[in-house]
């Protein structure tokens, strides 16, 4: 706490000129405090509590109406073993480990990579479990994002963005401004709270960083009064997230693949405009130029807009993404969500749609190829047979 009134106190998130004392000017329930930063730690607890209710309870039954069916997969022979070396060692072993375990378990070198390919598999997330979610982060980002267009389509700074840095940094916050970021920064808490539970997608490591500065930005934008660009920032980046998530939810249903493209064409437009021309052009330029209008550089300046870098360039590297997947999906070799579709730790297994079915015939097709074997080795062997004893009467003629 102390900490908190230190920094606040030394004016590292005041312009010059202003101090402390031209922010008491404001009332206690308009002035942004860092102290009330620590309302987001109860409600990212309560958003995993929330969580785990709607994963639970409500997900299943939205995902049968959609037809959101798990794929089985063959289970791999138990073996304690190839289990010991799966868990203690690695999922993924290199020809030599494999060499290694044979005389230990007593398989062939094919049967241990087969039992490798059919234990990932068991490890791989369920539709049901990607589904829930992404319907999670849908009811979320659409609340939201309805929430703070309601909270700014009659602000001034909504249409004009210089409106932002008027009497900055002595401006007035809004009740509903307030609940915004704080609910903002829960969501955002809950998130790194769960994500070692959640689906691990290939871009890993950049959903952690756009969290962490995520949850920099909010914070420090918050304590530093930008609370008004703030708001204008969360509901952007809301405004494609709603697309996202409604995409994915109708892409691990069943018979929806229309309603899906059309979902993913809205978001890659939506997406695009908002991060890579908004998002630059607008938000980046007032912080970075227009705000100079108004106030001098300093401290709070450059780390605003060092955090708003590395958000634009997350969106460069989520656009590229983007853009690949247009390109298939206009060529239809569109199969799946590059970005978050695939774990980055496990490769598509070869058997991951097989059905019921699928196995069966491959069981009725191991029986039919031993028994076409047994046939030939017959055949053979009569022929060798009959051979041999019209080679005995031609030697007993001759003689």
């Amino acid at each position: 706490m102390e900490l908190l009134r230190d920094v606040w106190r030394r004016d590292y998130l005041l312009p010059p000129g202003v101090t402390w004392g031209d922010m008491e000017r404001l009332a206690d329930s308009e002035r942004p405090r860092p102290l009330d930063l620590v309302v987001a730690l109860p409600l990212a607890l309560g958003f995993v509590a929330l969580r785990y209710a709607f994963e639970r309870f409500v997900a299943p039954s939205v995902g049968a109406c959609l037809g959101v069916r798990n794929r089985l997969h063959r289970t791999a022979a138990p073996s304690s073993q190839l289990e010991w070396f799966y868990t203690q060692r690695s999922t993924q072993p290199t020809q030599g480990d494999i060499a290694g375990l044979v005389p230990l378990c007593g398989r062939t070198q094919k049967q241990i990579e087969t039992w490798f390919r059919l234990r990932r598999n068991q490890d791989r997330p369920c539709r049901s479990k990607k589904f829930a979610e992404a319907a999670w982060r849908f009811v979320f980002y659409l609340t939201a994002f309805l929430a703070g267009l309601r909270s700014l389509i009659d602000k001034p700074w909504f249409w004009d963005l210089r409106e932002c840095w008027k009497q900055y940094p002595v401006q007035p916050m809004h009740r509903a401004h307030y609940w915004y970021y704080m609910l903002e920064l829960g969501f955002y808490g809950s998130l790194l709270l769960r994500i070692s539970a959640d689906v691990r997608r290939k871009d890993f490591k950049e959903q952690v960083l756009h969290h962490l500065a995520t949850t920099s930005l909010l914070g420090f934008s918050y304590c530093a009064n930008y609370v008004r660009i703030g708001t204008v920032v969360m509901l952007l980046h809301d405004s494609a997230d709603v697309l996202l998530e409604s995409a994915k939810m109708f892409n691990y249903g069943t018979g929806w693949k229309k309603t899906c493209d059309a979902l993913f064409v809205a978001f890659a437009a939506v997406f695009l405009v908002t991060r890579l021309v908004i998002f630059p052009s607008k938000v980046i330029h007032t912080t970075l130029v227009l705000s100079m209008d108004f106030f001098q550089p300093f401290f709070g300046y450059y780390l605003f807009n060092a955090l708003l870098m590395v958000l634009q360039a997350l969106h460069v590297f989520w656009a590229a993404l983007i853009l690949r997947m247009v390109y298939k999906f206009l060529k239809g070799e569109l199969q799946k969500d590059e970005r978050s579709d695939d774990e980055s730790e496990t490769e598509q297994e070869e058997d991951e749609g097989a059905s019921p079915d699928d196995h069966r015939w491959e069981r009725r097709k191991d029986a039919l190829n031993s028994k076409l074997a047994a046939l030939s080795n017959t055949c053979v062997l009569n022929n060798f047979s009959h051979h041999r004893s019209s080679a005995a009467a031609r030697t007993r003629k001759a003689q």
